[in-house]
């Protein structure tokens, strides 16, 4: 399985649940995000979210993360793929960058675009992808 077959998966996966460890109970904490469809996967995700939440918190005190996407059922009624990204995730505070990575589907969590106050980005870069696809498996390490 090659990079470019699940970055094709993951143009029709728009949420995932991103999970931490949680910095306050050392608990895993997992919360749904959206990568918007934007999607030329070379390994690396982005997320928006605010700077007060535990998402943040969390990656700023332990930087591993993990990334889980399904697919659900095909029309044929066989498992569809999922896919698990493990990961290190950095805030990013650029606004050139959120510029970048910015859709107008933004705008209903997000009222002031990139200028809403506390606005971080959350990057994942992948350091091992799992993807399960009906019988097929297949890992990837970068």
């Amino acid at each position: 399985m090659e990079l470019k077959h699940v970055s094709e998966k993951l143009k029709d996966l728009d949420f995932c649940m991103l999970v931490t460890e949680s910095s306050k109970s050392g608990e895993l904490a997992g919360r749904p995000m959206s990568n918007n469809r934007q999607v030329d996967y070379q390994g690396d995700s982005y997320f928006f979210s605010l700077e007060s939440t535990t998402a943040v918190s969390d990656i700023q005190a332990n930087p591993k993360v993990g990334l889980t996407f399904a697919e659900g059922k095909s029309l044929l009624g066989k498992p569809g793929a999922f896919i698990h990204v493990a990961g290190k995730g950095e805030i990013i505070k650029d606004k050139s960058l959120f510029k970048a990575h910015w859709t107008k589907d933004l705008d209903y969590w997000f009222e002031q675009g990139v200028e809403t106050p506390g606005l971080v980005m959350i990057k994942v870069h992948a350091s091992r992808i799992h993807l399960w696809n009906g019988k097929e498996e297949a890992e990837i390490k970068l």
